[in-house]
């Protein structure tokens, strides 16, 4: 299926970035080298970091270590929230990019019978997978790129992506704020939270959705 060809070989590309570029960044990027990095930035760390967590779109830079390095500067609610915008700023270019391609392109890259599968994945299930994905190794901008292809609704999208990159980075920068090495704790906060929040969205789109219905009624 071209639908999963695309999905890896997106994977594949990061996974070969990696192993090409990987071990220079992540001996550049512990947390301490994230911190100086930041720190060299003076008053536009902020920016810097945020534009380092961008880049992770096309570049294997470790973006939970900059995030808790943003915590660590600026506090676990600043850096928090910088960390997220951050996450969530890298996952709409990944989308916007591959939408960018249209019907055309996207029926040119997947075909026809994979177009509308994966119209229909993301019509079902697209906002666990966008919510969960921004906590796991290489999926994240893989998912966002594979959302834009096939043309997930946008707000659906952007609503998925709050939700899984709000709470990881807000995780990760209490992390590095307070200094406690916690892998467990992170990761079951960074996917427990994100199903927590999509949930509660879902379910105020749908009471929403009918109070919208029964004011429509005559």
């Amino acid at each position: 299926m071209r639908l999963f060809g695309w999905f890896f070989g997106l994977m594949a590309l990061v996974l070969v970035s990696w192993m090409i570029w990987g071990g220079g960044w992540e001996a550049r990027f512990s947390l301490e080298g994230a911190v100086e990095e930041l720190d060299a930035a003076g008053s536009w760390a902020w920016a810097w970091g945020m534009g380092l967590l961008v880049g992770d779109v096309v570049l294997p830079i470790p973006g939970t270590v900059v995030m808790s390095a943003l915590g660590w500067i600026y506090g676990p609610l600043v850096g928090g929230f910088l960390a997220a915008l951050g996450s969530t700023l890298a996952g709409l270019i990944a989308y916007g990019l591959c939408r960018l391609s249209g019907d055309r392109g996207a029926r040119w890259i997947l075909g026809e019978k994979d177009l509308d599968r994966g119209h229909r994945m993301f019509e079902r299930a697209g906002g666990w997978i966008v919510c969960l994905s921004r906590a796991l190794p290489l999926l994240p901008e893989a998912v966002a790129c594979t959302a834009g292809l096939v043309q997930m609704p946008f707000r659906k999208f952007l609503i998925a992506l709050i939700c899984g990159s709000f709470p990881m980075g807000f995780v990760f920068a209490w992390i590095g704020a307070t200094g406690r090495e916690s892998p467990s704790l992170a990761f079951g906060l960074s996917l427990g939270l994100p199903v927590l929040l999509w949930a509660a969205s879902r379910l105020l789109s749908r009471r929403f959705e009918k109070r919208i219905e029964s004011a429509d009624e005559p």
